[in-house]
């Protein structure tokens, strides 16, 4: 049991959202559910939160694609020990990567963000850049764009660092918009205003 539990699950629109937050608030052990849709993740917390019993939750109701990022399952034998360990150490990787416009950076984006231990995906198409976040193999990603979207990555830089995916911070802004106003009057010409075709034109008697 514990605290706090991190999930990853694919979600593209405030539906999915919803249907995420409805399967999970009030089950058991769950207190509170905080859904980021943007970077595709899960934090679901409660005193005796059963990390195992969410994830399989999840699956059922919402997608079988969902995968727990924390806290990481207890391995089997060493051997699976040792992989874990080396894999719960989150990376920060850039990769250069060709994009000569907004929807080869936004295929990029969708792809990736469905590999397996992707946390975050961000573009640059204007440096032709991407920093890759999460419990993920370098070279697999170089490896993964080469298959799904047929470019060639080269990796620039990476950083490792302890997952800490329990630290309390906002996952997003509040941002408020107003809509853009559209007038719905119609300008018409004096000239229009006096012609025999306009049905609504003056007329002087």
């Amino acid at each position: 049991m514990c605290n706090e539990v991190v999930l990853k699950v694919y979600m593209h629109c405030e539906g999915c959202k919803d249907k995420v937050s409805k399967c999970l608030r009030g089950f058991d052990g769950v207190e509170d559910v905080v859904v980021d849709t943007e970077n595709h993740k899960v934090i679901v917390r409660g005193k005796n939160v059963d990390p195992i019993e969410v994830l399989g939750r999840l699956r059922k109701k919402y997608s079988r694609n969902a995968q727990l990022f924390y806290p990481i399952p207890k391995p089997e034998n060493k051997e699976d020990e040792k992989y874990k360990e080396d894999q719960a150490q989150l990376k920060f990787v850039v990769l250069k990567v060709s994009m000569h416009c907004q929807g080869c950076a936004d295929d990029i984006k969708k792809y990736l963000e469905r590999m397996r231990g992707v946390l975050t995906v961000e573009p640059n198409m204007e440096k032709s850049m991407v920093i890759v976040r999460g419990i993920v193999d370098p070279s697999k990603l170089v490896q993964y764009i080469k298959k799904r979207l047929g470019k060639n990555a080269e990796i620039l830089k990476q950083e490792t660092g302890q997952a800490n995916c329990c630290k309390k911070e906002p996952l997003w802004d509040n941002k408020w918009h107003c809509p853009p106003f559209y007038s719905s009057a119609q300008c018409i010409c004096p000239s229009d205003m006096f012609s025999d075709e306009n049905p609504f034109a003056c007329c002087i008697m």
